[in-house]
């Protein structure tokens, strides 16, 4: 877990040394769940964006539970209200749960927040947002007491 989180950083410290040069630095929207007034910072997956001249992009796929393996799984009660902060507001926001027996499920999500289900379980979950500059997909975990 530790070498991820090694990669990660290295990664994001090279993407800020190569934009440098940019006339206005590119900074990667970050989000937020918040959980009974405590932050905790999503994990981000997959990413492009697009300004002026440069545009970056993931190089390849991501799997989903060895980036939500880098995030504290948050302790949640059944049908508790989560909510999101997302940097730069996207316009379009797409919540999907995947359940424990590896089917999944789109979330409504309303005034930016969702709830939890009812029953007791683990749960993983994916937020795609999308902007005019390009996209980032977000995710997180939760344990359903």
């Amino acid at each position: 877990m530790k070498i991820k989180k090694l990669i990660l950083s290295f990664l994001t410290f090279l993407i800020a040394i190569m934009l440098t040069g940019c006339k206005k630095p590119i900074i990667q929207p970050e989000g937020r769940v918040i959980v009974n007034g405590d932050n905790y910072l999503m994990i981000p997956g997959g990413y492009q964006w697009k300004q002026e001249d440069v545009e970056i992009k993931t190089l390849s796929a991501y799997d989903i539970v060895e980036l939500v393996d880098t995030f504290e799984t948050v302790e949640v009660e059944k049908k508790e209200t989560l909510k999101f902060e997302i940097d730069k507001n996207p316009p379009s926001v797409v919540v999907t749960k995947l359940n424990e027996d590896g089917s999944s499920d789109i979330v409504e999500m309303k005034d930016n927040q969702i709830t939890m289900p009812a029953e007791s379980g683990y749960y993983i979950y994916e937020i795609k947002t999308k902007w005019a500059e390009g996209k980032i997909n977000f995710v997180f975990d939760v344990n359903v007491q």
